[in-house]
Order: C-alpha cells, then structure tokens, then sequence
C-alpha cells in the first residue's frame, strides 16, 4: 500500500489487516494486482477478522479518478455502514455497488477497499445512492471517516485497473 502510495494518499496509516476479496468472475484483489474493469463488475465477496458483535463500515473507492497526474479527487463506488461481524449483505447500503470504469486515456487507476470498526451503530446521514454516478464524485474517505468517528481503517486492500471494452458499456448501463 506504501508503495502505490494508498498510504498516505487515501488513509494515514496501514491497517492492521488484508482485506479478503474475492469476485465471481474468480479472481481476487492482491495488494496492488492488475485487475481489468470486465474482471470486477460484480459485487465481490469480502473476509476479514471481525468481531461477530461490532458493527463495521465498508468504503470502496477510486482516488484516481480523474488521473493520478491531476488534483486528488475521489470517486465512491461502494458504501456500506453498520455491517453487524463481516456480514455485508445485512449491512446498511448508503451507496450500490459500481465496478471499476476507468475513462479513457487516464491511465491506471488504484481502487481501495477499507474496512473501519464502528463505535457502534451509526445513524448515518449520507443520501442514499442507487446505482447511479450523480453523488459519488468529490468524496474524500478521510472525511467521511472523521464525520463518523471511525478510527483508523481495521481491513483494507487494493487494485490496479485501467480502461477496457466494458467501460463503455458500465456508463451506458449506468446512464452516464
């Protein structure tokens, strides 16, 4: 993560845990691997050491999203709150899932997947957002992190992707 500067790019400092994750199409997030947008388009499944009685947010998100060259802009693809253990699918979805849709010509873009531990359950004020791209832009996780009382993240990883033949057709489904 040090490496392609996710830290301190995205969060302050290392969490303490990789992050588990693992998509249908059968591959999984490696600390920095080379993934293609086709490969990550659907929802993927996450593990981490979690604590069955604390609640967990989940933040997915592309710091790149404009190109890494150009001023720090996050793009959320995923929010999740109030997930009770590692159990995602009962969390609380502030934002659907999107993959990866990197526009062309921006070059490689890093997504980052953190995981935080929850002070408790959380009454989150964040619009809820469908699958859509209207929200999602000028999201920063440090914020979101602090206007929560977050912590530090307990769980995180990261890919690489860059633009393939299924962007077009991600922004099509999503209307951009």
């Amino acid at each position: 993560m040090e490496k392609h500067r996710v830290v301190p790019d995205v969060v302050p400092v290392l969490p303490a845990q990789v992050l588990k994750i693992s998509y249908p199409s059968g591959v999984s997030v490696n600390l920095g691997n080379e993934l293609t947008p086709t490969q990550v388009q659907n929802e993927p499944t996450l593990t981490w050491d979690a604590e069955p009685s604390s609640y967990y947010t989940l933040v997915f998100t592309d710091p790149d999203n404009r190109h890494r060259d150009e001023p720090y802009y996050e793009w959320h693809h995923w929010l999740v709150g109030n997930i009770p253990g590692r159990n995602v699918a009962q969390g609380e979805v502030l934002s659907a899932f999107i993959g990866s849709g990197p526009p062309q010509g921006t070059g490689i873009h890093r997504y980052v997947f953190m995981v935080y531990k929850q002070p408790g359950k959380i009454q989150f004020d964040e619009p809820r957002l469908k699958r859509a791209v209207d929200g999602r832009g000028n999201f920063f996780l440090t914020k979101f992190a602090e206007k929560y009382n977050l912590g530090q993240p307990v769980a995180g990883n990261f890919y690489l992707a860059q633009f393939d033949d299924y962007v077009p057709q991600l922004y099509k489904e999503l209307g951009a």
